[in-house]
């Protein structure tokens, strides 16, 4: 029977999430291919494109790595969907369903150990983007409140992974499916160019989607502008997503055997 005590609850999280670190630990390659992804996306569009992008009122590296920050907690998120489906097929779900655990804590304690995985990739995307000339022009604690947004959105995020796990069962086509929200939302977004500059067609949807919105909080946050507006919208999507991704992987997730 599934436990339902909030204290075991967190037990058994921290004990899924646990094991899922000592697995990153024992195989760091996997963190590794993580950071790397969005350090080349930083890279690429620092040196190779973004000289060809003109923002008005500031240099391109302090528009487009504000994007990389969160792009990197996205990728790493993207593992849930691979390591969830994995899991699946290694038949380890099928041992976590016959313990007294709680439904939620297999499927939190993964998105849990992938956002530590996800906290890693940011911190050297910060270091990265200040080697290559990105600065912070914000007090230390807007600073700050810009990194906890991005963790924050990336972790919500993270729950459209676990469901497409869960759904897909299987690790490539996890991998496949993990890529096209990604793609859909980054690309079709504020991340790498102005919104202005996009097809008319275009610019509503870029504009107002969550992935843009939490971009522009996380610009003003760094630039020292006005963010509230921007904060209040992230943070209503990011908990809109929790909440309706969260209930549709739990519920799949106790349906596995029916």
């Amino acid at each position: 029977m599934a436990t339902t005590n909030p204290a075991l609850v967190a037990s058994d999280i921290l004990g899924i999430a646990g094991r899922n670190l000592r697995r990153l630990v024992r195989t760091p390659r996997l963190v590794v291919t993580t950071a790397i992804q969005p350090a080349i996306l930083l890279l690429l569009f620092r040196y190779a494109i973004g000289g060809a992008i003109h923002i008005p009122g500031g240099r391109y590296v302090d528009f487009v790595v504000p994007a990389i920050f969160l792009e990197a907690v996205l990728i790493g998120g993207m593992a849930t969907a691979i390591g969830l489906a994995q899991d699946l097929q290694s038949g380890i779900v099928d041992r976590f369903r016959s313990l007294p655990m709680a439904r939620s804590a297999v499927l939190a304690g993964r998105t849990v150990a992938d956002l530590c995985r996800s906290m890693f990739s940011l911190a050297l995307m910060v270091g990265l983007g200040s080697a290559v000339g990105f600065r912070f022009h914000a007090p230390f604690a807007s600073i700050v409140c810009g990194l906890l947004l991005a963790i924050v959105f990336g972790y919500a995020f993270s729950w459209i992974y676990a469901t497409l796990g869960l759904l897909t069962r299987d690790p490539e086509t996890a991998q496949v499916a993990g890529i096209l929200p990604f793609f859909i939302l980054v690309f079709a977004s504020s991340a790498f160019v102005p919104v202005e500059t996009m097809p008319s067609w275009l610019q509503h949807f870029a504009r107002n989607q969550p992935v843009s919105v939490t971009i522009d909080a996380l610009r003003a946050l760094f630039e020292g502008g006005e963010a509230f507006h921007y904060v209040w919208l992230s943070l209503a999507w990011a908990a809109g997503i929790f909440l309706v991704f969260f209930t549709i992987a739990v519920r799949l997730y106790h349906n596995l055997s029916k």
